[in-house]
């Protein structure tokens, strides 16, 4: 008896020791000052749904003749943007976005569906990305418009495609034939070339707070970079993951990963570097290959670019070009609304001038080659953005992450697990560089995201119910923050 209550105490004794918070190292932020994109437009998005609902009840042959008039004009539109060269906040930009936004709710009511939207879409971003070219991406106005336009744009079609049954539905998005030397192979109908970069988005919780925490939310939180071998055509994903740091991944291993988007961009090739050296790309990815073969890399907590002893994803890409002479996201991430910045930083974030994911497009070094959806799953990614981007406006209100405090014991030992489980090169628990208060925070920050999307998607059910279709993402985002309420 005494034995059993000797050992009690000691495991009291422990628990208590391991109740102790350890004290916190000073952290040097580094922090934007800049001020967030916000659309403001309540007014339009509520217009553009009552235009849907009043084309649906038009006559189908009296919406399509609407409909291809409006295309016809649009059209005209694109052919006077593609005739010269334009400067960010040109006056036809703002038209096109503004007419492209009229016409999709058109559009999303027909019972039969083109792809002129599409077509359009595709000819204004190629365009706009090249105008880009000229012009200083480091000015709002340069990054507005180009955030408006190939954001913006994408946002419309895809509320048309979630509107569309599974034969009007375009999976696949063919932008630019971006020339390439290196080895290739095909993803999902896509031809993918050695050093080309892969921007995704993930399904898990984490991956809406990286696409969406951001001066400019985006659709994106995930870069992997492609090796091929030459001498086999072996295809290698190099890719930065939060469990294991830097790793190699085949195509069925990438592919599996859930992705409910990926976007493939490409060096231009008329750039000076390219020219010189038409197999840079593979070069650059032959270099991030060995180096992740050669030594354990650290997954990059604190986002700092500068610094390759430890890599996040949008590292691995920026890093291997880097060192060929192309210096990637011209113009720098910023995360300036403190909310973001305060919940990031509870994940190990200290650098808010970064390279996001998402920004990726729009730097005029590289060409959008091809973009690829999953049908089954693209509103799944528009509820978790919706969940995301109501979770940061509770953030930015003062709402902190926080965590159970008698969890903490059970945390540090596994940590403890974790850390010699990386010591003889295997995965732990908590990911090496994550402390065990920021797992626990972690756990809260998902379970906030999961119980605000449970609630959600029961408003949807009543939404589809009432009004026979998906809500489009205004409703969405109002369904999520109303949640919150609850």
């Amino acid at each position: 008896m005494k034995k059993i209550l000797l050992l009690l105490k000691i495991l009291i004794g422990i628990y208590i020791l391991l109740l102790i918070p350890l004290p916190q190292k000073g952290q040097e932020l580094q922090t934007a000052s800049k001020v967030p994109f916000v659309w403001n437009q309540d007014e339009l998005w509520n217009d553009l749904e009552q235009s849907f609902n009043r084309a649906k009840d038009l006559p189908t042959r009296e919406l399509d003749s609407i409909v291809e008039a409006l295309v016809i004009g649009l059209e005209q539109l694109v052919v006077d943007l593609e005739e010269t060269n334009h400067k960010p906040g040109d006056s036809l930009y703002s038209l096109i976005e503004h007419n492209f936004f009229r016409i999709i709710p058109l559009i999303a009511a027909q019972d039969k569906k083109s792809d002129s939207y599409i077509k359009i879409y595709n000819r204004v971003r190629r365009k706009m990305k090249y105008d880009s070219r000229h012009w200083d991406m480091s000015t709002l106005n340069a990054r507005n418009t180009s955030y408006r336009l190939l954001y913006g744009m994408r946002a419309a079609v895809e509320e048309v495609l979630l509107q569309s049954s599974s034969e009007d539905f375009v999976s696949t998005m063919f932008v630019t034939d971006e020339e390439s030397v290196t080895p290739s192979i095909d993803v999902l109908g896509i031809k993918v070339h050695s050093g080309d970069l892969l921007v995704s988005r993930g399904g898990a919780e984490v991956s809406a707070f990286i696409s969406r925490g951001n001066d400019y939310p985006g659709n994106f939180s995930h870069v992997a970079m492609i090796h091929i071998d030459k001498d086999n055509n072996k295809p290698f994903f190099v890719e930065a993951h939060i469990e294991k740091g830097v790793a190699l991944a085949s195509l069925d291993d990438y592919l599996k990963d859930k992705k409910l988007r990926f976007m493939v961009m490409r060096p231009r090739a008329d750039l000076p570097e390219m020219i010189n050296n038409p197999m840079l790309p593979y070069e650059a990815s032959s270099f991030i290959y060995n180096e992740t073969k050669q030594r354990h890399i650290p997954y990059d907590f604190k986002m700092d670019y500068f610094d390759s002893s430890a890599m996040f994803c949008s590292e691995v890409g920026s890093n291997a070009y880097k060192k060929y002479g192309i210096e990637l996201w011209e113009s720098e991430s910023t995360i300036s609304s403190n909310g973001i910045i305060e919940w990031l930083n509870a994940f190990g974030v200290e650098n808010f001038v970064t390279q996001m994911p998402s920004d990726l497009e729009y730097d005029p070094l590289f060409s959008v080659v091809a973009e690829w959806r999953d049908q089954d799953v693209l509103f799944k990614d528009h509820v978790d953005n919706a969940v995301m981007d109501a979770l940061i406006s509770e953030a930015n209100a003062g709402e902190t992450l926080d965590y159970n405090i008698w969890a903490l014991p059970l945390a540090r030992i596994l940590k403890a697990y974790s850390a010699i489980a990386n010591v003889f090169g295997g995965e732990g628990i908590i990911p090496e560089g994550m402390t065990s208060i920021m797992a626990l925070k972690n756990n809260d920050f998902v379970d906030r995201f999961q119980n605000c999307k449970t609630l959600t998607e029961s408003e949807i059910e009543d939404f589809i119910e009432a009004n026979g279709y998906l809500p489009p993402y205004w409703q969405l985002v109002k369904m999520a923050e109303a949640s919150l309420d609850n």
